[in-house]
């Protein structure tokens, strides 16, 4: 198999990016665009991350074809066309080459406090067996995120430093509802997810990890919308 890389570089975030070529070939069919790119970064001097390989870090975030995915999930021979195109995520300050800062997603999480401020387990908040289970499976679901910022890359609505969290903001929130509803957290979610969302859900289509976005999203509508009927009846 023989693949031509066409690889976005760029030498510091003041220089100007430009591309590359490089003629990449193997005889192993399970090979992705992770596997190319770890043959060839010693001898390019590339820059770029990655991990576990197994698509549970997302590291490997990055834009191959003009899609966003993960390297390790993209395999060279599901690529139809015989040059791959290879760019950095470009919602985020670009490092050097495929590299890039998201640590934007991390500081957007600690400024809406997407966390419990105290230990509580579902049986602190859950009324019923029914409702153990409910508040258990928005939990591991959530859970599964890898905030590799893919879906944050392919939202409309999402731009780095704007008030929207996008999905990557609201999973860590919807842990939280889940158990802890309080007033502040109710705010937080309205004001970072709530108001910017304009359901185009193309998160759902590109999270490697299969997250039912749609599902976690009307959770969390849902406790909004019950918090502010509590309001009114007070």
């Amino acid at each position: 198999m023989k693949k031509v890389l066409k690889i976005r570089r760029q030498a510091s975030p003041e220089d100007k990016p430009y591309d590359i070529s490089y003629i990449y070939e193997t005889d192993v069919e399970s090979a992705t665009v992770a596997t190319a790119l770890m043959e060839i970064s010693g001898e390019l001097d590339l820059a770029w991350e990655h991990s576990c390989l197994q698509k549970k870090c997302g590291a490997c975030a990055m834009v191959i074809n003009g899609r966003p995915a993960l390297a390790c999930d993209t395999r060279l021979s599901d690529c139809r066309q015989d040059v791959i195109t290879i760019e950095p995520l470009r919602k985020f300050p670009v490092i050097k080459d495929l590299l890039v800062d998201r640590s934007v997603v991390a500081e957007k999480s600690r400024e809406m406090k997407a966390y419990l401020s105290e230990a509580v387990t579902a049986t602190d908040e859950a009324e019923d067996i029914e409702s153990l289970e409910r508040i258990e499976e928005t939990v591991y679901e959530a859970s599964r995120c890898i905030q590799c910022g893919l879906c944050l890359e392919i939202c409309p609505n999402y731009y780095p430093k704007g008030a929207f969290a996008g999905m990557a903001g609201m999973v860590p929130l919807a842990k939280v509802l889940a158990r802890e509803v309080s007033e502040e957290s109710i705010r937080t979610y309205e004001k970072n997810v709530y108001e910017g969302c304009g359901k185009s859900l193309a998160c759902r289509k590109i999270c490697p990890a299969g997250l039912d976005m749609e599902l976690l999203l009307s959770k969390n509508n849902r406790n909004l919308f019950r918090r502010k009927k509590g309001r009114k009846k007070q």
